[in-house]
């Protein structure tokens, strides 16, 4: 273990004492309920989650090389509709063909594969009962002219259930003209889930041109970012898919809403674990668990990019990475070697609580 913690520092590089040796002086990790390999029987059990949506979890935590961890690793691959499928799978484009999709997903380890109607539809017969799926209900797609920011519904709760998903996952824009619109369409699917056993798992993303000045991007700002996991939660979503924040103070540099000046003074720092953990906070202290993004594709840094993502999503008090873009796009050798970096992280003894 010790030999996988040096691999960690140097992917680290000149940020290693910085991300390894924090301390989190903000929201003491007692507070929150932390990820574990009793999670579900700790947390979800005292719920109004019924007996499947919990079998449901369970595949979840069971599932890939983190089984048994209160961990999760997910591929995510719905951005053929979010992007395009040439933007998407051009740079590889195996990956047009589904089957290669799961296939990376089973062999990179990951406890679930997160796509869309088509693509897990495609081989469900084939693979649904081999790696647990996640069916991706609402998209985004942009072959509109000019392009709009909507997600709007491609598949139902009912077709999840019948092609053997354990999981569905939506997308809601907060803060955009058509977000009332997808918090309840999302509600009323999220609801139909839980009653038909499924677990839920919300991507919980910004969409205001007003949340990016010139100075900020106020999109992955922590406080916003926060409230967006808060509304998520509420929502019943059973795990947080959110941006890792970049910075803080979106309510005060825009002026609108509501906050408290003990959310920036006594509640966070700059430090990126402390951002982080007010995310953990804001999904009810953590009994909805956190999942940050792996982000886009850069090239050539994206292991150390993707490793100092589950540094800062583990050591905050969250429960996974959720990475498709770095793996996807480059050989399928490659991919399996980030999304086992990633893995690393979280079965590092060593990589503990700030």
């Amino acid at each position: 273990m010790a030999r996988e913690l040096e691999k960690i520092e140097k992917l680290l590089g000149k940020d290693a004492e910085f991300l390894l040796g924090h301390k989190c002086a903000t929201v003491d990790s007692g507070m929150l309920s932390l990820p574990g390999p009793d999670f579900v029987d700790r947390v979800w059990s005292v719920s109004d989650r019924l007996v499947p949506v919990l079998r449901s979890l369970q595949a979840l935590f069971g599932h890939g090389r983190l089984a048994g961890t209160g961990y999760i690793s997910i591929l995510p691959v719905d951005q053929g509709i979010e992007h395009s499928a040439g933007a998407s799978f051009a740079p590889n484009p195996i990956y047009f063909d589904p089957e290669n999709i799961v296939k990376l997903a089973i062999e990179a380890g990951c406890s679930a594969v997160a796509s869309t109607l088509g693509v897990l539809g495609a081989v469900a017969r084939r693979y649904a009962h081999k790696i647990p799926f996640v069916l991706k209900l609402n998209h985004n797609e942009l072959l509109s002219y000019p392009n709009k920011h909507d997600q709007v519904m491609f598949a139902s709760v009912e077709q999840a259930w019948n092609m053997g998903a354990v999981a569905v996952g939506a997308t809601i824009y907060f803060g955009s003209d058509e977000s009332t619109r997808q918090i309840q369409e999302v509600s009323e699917a999220f609801h139909h889930a839980h009653e038909l056993g499924m677990a839920t798992i919300l991507w919980c993303y910004l969409r205001n041109s007003a949340f990016k000045t010139k100075e900020k991007d106020f999109h992955v700002s922590a406080d916003l970012t926060g409230q967006a996991n808060h509304l998520g939660v509420t929502l019943e979503a059973d795990i947080i898919k959110q941006k890792l924040p970049e910075n803080n103070g979106g309510y005060t540099a825009l002026s609108f809403g509501k906050t408290s000046k003990d959310v920036y003074e006594k509640l966070t720092t700059e430090h990126p674990i402390d951002l982080t953990r007010y995310q953990v906070l804001s999904c009810y202290a953590g009994r909805a668990g956190l999942i940050n993004s792996g982000g886009a594709s850069s090239g050539d840094t994206d292991l150390a990019e993707a490793v100092r993502t589950a540094v800062v999503n583990k050591r905050a008090g969250g429960m996974g990475l959720i990475l498709g873009r770095k793996a996807f796009q480059r050989p399928m050798k490659d991919g399996v070697q980030i999304i086992n970096a990633v893995q690393d992280v979280y079965l590092s003894k060593e990589v503990t609580i700030a």
